[in-house]
């Protein structure tokens, strides 16, 4: 199974409460801070919820 590099690039600033608590949820804390999750369809929704805050690659 793949996995996904997921990196915040925005500020939370502004963002809805559940799109902070979604990103929390990915275990983003702070500009710059990157996490690796597998690439499964709820982690695949989470970041698609939260698209225009994160980038995200894809590690083989």
């Amino acid at each position: 199974m793949s996995n996904l590099k997921v990196t915040q690039r925005r500020s939370k600033n502004g963002a809805d409460k559940r799109q902070r608590d979604t990103l929390r949820s990915l275990g983003l804390r702070r500009i710059g801070h990157s996490v690796q999750h597998d690439d499964t369809p709820q982690i695949r929704g989470m970041v698609h919820k939260v698209r225009h805050l994160v980038e995200v690659s894809e590690d083989g």
